[in-house]
């Protein structure tokens, strides 16, 4: 009997990831999948990875880091490992509500925005602080409009959704 259910958790563990994203989700997912698994063989390995970078101009990848990579996932990286990996990682961000709630609070008029010079303070100096490299990528992610302030709520929905709104 024991046999059996296991069974049925690693069915309903796959079957889970499936239900963490919607089917518009899932067809991007597979996209990407596609895109990285060069070879079309349905799993991405090491020689996947390496001729994904160069083909972003990244040439010079260490062994080690392909390794690292690798060696993320529990097994083999077929589509359903590949989206579970994303399902865990997006997993450990708080709901939209909760971060709206926390962004809303640097917004006192209620304008949708935050001066990027505050945020920037608040984030490279307080609790988890970010590292230069991190606010250089947040504002290339999202640059501050000509005055200077930052549309958090893009922010929030690109965090819990993984996309920006207007892409959509």
């Amino acid at each position: 009997m024991a046999p059996k259910k296991a069974k049925r958790r690693a069915a309903e563990g796959s079957s889970n990831v499936f239900s963490m994203f919607d089917q518009t989700q899932i067809q991007e997912f597979k996209e990407a999948f596609t895109v990285i698994d060069q070879n079309r063989d349905g799993i991405i390995d090491k020689d996947d990875l390496r001729e994904t970078f160069a083909a972003m101009g990244r040439l010079n990848l260490k062994n080690e880091e392909l390794d690292a990579m690798i060696k993320e996932a529990s097994g083999p990286i077929n589509f359903t490992v590949f989206l579970t990996m994303f399902g865990e990682k997006l997993k450990g961000a708080d709901p939209e509500d909760v971060i709206m709630g926390a962004l809303k609070v640097l917004d006192p008029d209620g304008k949708g925005s935050i001066k990027k010079s505050f945020l920037e303070e608040l984030l490279t100096t307080q609790c988890d602080r970010f590292t230069p490299e991190e606010i250089k990528n947040m504002w290339a992610a999202f640059p501050p409009d000509v005055a200077g302030n930052v549309d958090y709520k893009n922010i929030c929905y690109v965090i819990t959704h993984g996309e920006d709104k207007e892409g959509e």
